[in-house]
């Protein structure tokens, strides 16, 4: 078992970024599974913390599929996996529905989580984006798309775990691909961790809580 939880895999993930602290940079995590791996990552890096809420939309009949993801904001992007929506038979107005109940998800954790704080600016800096694994690679390619939007300096992609295929490709749209382990053929997450729990709000809110912010690190 690569990992003991989360928290583990944050410590090792931090130790293989550690060259960045002299960067500055700011730690992006996917909430919720990410948050504990980056709180780890942006404490090592004496970093500030910040989330990007992602959602994926799986499909109707099989949720853990992901027929795509997408970011909220006043202009959400939204990335669709063709293949999967062709194979499954999903109507526009079937991927309408998933997109809008994601939205709201969304909107519900941004203001659990962030209440009315804008995200804070981070052209010209570099940003380490964490979740706890990739399999599909959906979530975390609709982050970049939107991170990059925001015009940093650099995005580097970390994870601990991840499927050998999704890091290729990402390797095209990040600066930087970390990934301590890679497994082919690759199972659900949680099979590389002893101790995978799901993670509450509450968990969340100590991350945040416990990190410095990029809006009270910057003059």
């Amino acid at each position: 078992m690569p990992f003991h939880d989360r928290k583990d895999a944050g410590e090792q993930l931090a130790r293989a970024l550690q060259h960045y602290q002299s960067d500055h940079p700011v730690i992006v995590a996917l909430p919720r599974g990410g948050v504990p791996v980056a709180a780890e990552v942006a404490r090592a890096l004496k970093a500030p913390l910040e989330l990007l809420i992602v959602r994926k939309l799986g499909l109707p009949q099989q949720p853990e599929l992901a027929m795509g993801a997408i970011v909220g904001g006043a202009e959400p992007v939204t990335i669709r996996n063709e293949d999967v929506i062709a194979a499954a038979r999903i109507s526009e107005a079937g991927f309408a529905a998933v997109r809008d109940r994601e939205l709201a998800e969304i909107d519900r954790r941004r203001q659990r989580y962030l209440a009315q704080r804008p995200f804070p600016p981070l052209a010209g800096h570099t940003v380490i984006l964490i979740d706890d694994g990739i399999a599909t690679g959906a979530t975390i390619r609709v982050a970049i798309r939107a991170l990059r939007a925001m015009h940093p300096r650099k995005i580097v992609v970390a994870v601990p775990v991840a499927a050998p295929d999704i890091l290729v490709t990402l390797k095209g749209e990040a600066d930087d691909v970390i990934c301590l382990e890679q497994h082919e053929p690759f199972g659900a997450i949680g099979l590389y961790y002893a101790d995978f729990r799901q993670v509450e709000d509450d968990a969340v809110l100590q991350a945040l809580a416990a990190a410095p912010s990029a809006r009270s690190t910057r003059p």
